[in-house]
């Protein structure tokens, strides 16, 4: 496995639930472990990252500890990946908390990089 150069970017954050309703209406890029919405906002600024874990998925304990998996890969790995000017919003399944981190590390940067879908995955539609 290649390693990621060392340099850190600057990610943001979303924080309003506005902004994470506005980046539904985005790309939606469908996973095994984890939905990704992408939104461009045709703008220079730097990219943003939104994190949720539906209630369905288990409780406080399991939601926190599949946004902290998430978050990490991200730091070490995808971040790097991210388009200036997009908002992402990762959506986490429990799946998350089984699946081997260089996985999800994997995973995670395929599909910020929208490399590796079948039909029907990024279109918003069910495939």
């Amino acid at each position: 496995m290649q390693d990621r150069p060392a340099e850190k970017r600057t990610i943001g954050r979303l924080k309003k639930r506005s902004e994470f309703l506005a980046v539904r209406a985005g790309e939606k890029r469908r996973g095994r472990l984890f939905l990704l919405e992408v939104l461009d906002r045709k703008d220079a600024d730097p990219p943003r990252l939104g994190i949720t874990v539906t209630r369905k998925v288990g409780n406080a304990v399991v939601r926190n500890r599949i946004r902290r998996r998430i978050r990490e890969a991200v730091r070490q790995y995808a971040g790097n990946d991210m388009a200036t000017g997009n908002d992402y919003v990762v959506v986490g399944r429990n799946e998350v908390l089984d699946a081997p981190f260089e996985t999800l590390k994997r995973e995670l940067s395929r599909r910020i990089r929208g490399r590796g879908q079948g039909p029907g995955i990024s279109d918003g539609k069910q495939p």
